[in-house]
Formats: C-alpha cells, structure tokens, sequence
C-alpha cells in the first residue's frame, strides 16, 4: 500500500491519508481482510507524525472502511464495495447539489458549470 502526502495541500494530512486508502479500498486494490501497515509503519513511510496517522486509521474504522483486530492490527473490512461506492455517490450529489445552488445564486449556466467540473476533474477538451 502506498499512501503520498503533499506537504504543501491545503488538504489535512490525514485527510489525504484517509482519501487514499478509501480510494484503494473501494477499487480493489486493497481486498477484503488485507492487512493495513502499522500505525507507526504508515507513519514513518508518508512522513507524517504517529498522531496523524492514528485520525486517519481512527476515521477509516468509524466509517466502516477498515477494523482493528487487537494483536492484528487494521484489516480492510468485510463491508461491500458496493455499498461504500454508494455512500460516496451520495456524498458526491450532496456536494454537487451545493455546487448547483451556488452557481444559480451567482447566474452561472450550467454550460459554464460543466466546463468548470471538467477542469476540476481533469478532462479539459482541447
């Protein structure tokens, strides 16, 4: 497992931390029961301090994305991808619905508005 931090990202640290491993969970590339690195193994790889990455882990496991086994360490929960790619697609809506209003409020088309979330996602037609 590979977790990059960007020293200079407004982004919390171990909010990055978290985003990561979501990320890795939901597409696969950490299965069901893997072993997640010790607290302090995680740590000392991505640079950042014991405390950070115990929040991270600490979150991971509140939203059901990943359990601690005591003398195991963290394991990847048995919860269904399709569940926690539904939890993300509702939290996506409630943020694009913000996005929405807040363009109606400021008299942003919605061309203008998709034109903005390429961008934001990476995809500007050339």
């Amino acid at each position: 497992m590979t977790v990059l931090i960007n020293q200079s990202s407004p982004t919390p640290l171990y909010e990055q931390i978290t985003a990561q491993i979501k990320r890795q969970i939901i597409d696969g590339t950490l299965p069901q029961g893997a072993p997640l690195p010790s607290i302090r193994a995680l740590a000392a790889q991505a640079s950042v301090s014991i405390i950070t990455t115990k929040r991270a882990y600490e979150e991971l496991e509140r939203e059901g994305y990943i359990q601690t086994l005591p003398g195991r360490g963290s394991i990847v929960s048995a919860q269904n991808r399709q569940r926690l790619m539904e939890l993300h697609l509702r939290e996506m809506e409630g943020l694009l619905e913000r996005a929405v209003a807040a363009a109606k409020t400021a008299g942003i088309g919605r061309e203008e508005l998709l034109e903005t979330l390429s961008i934001l996602y990476g995809e500007e037609e050339k």
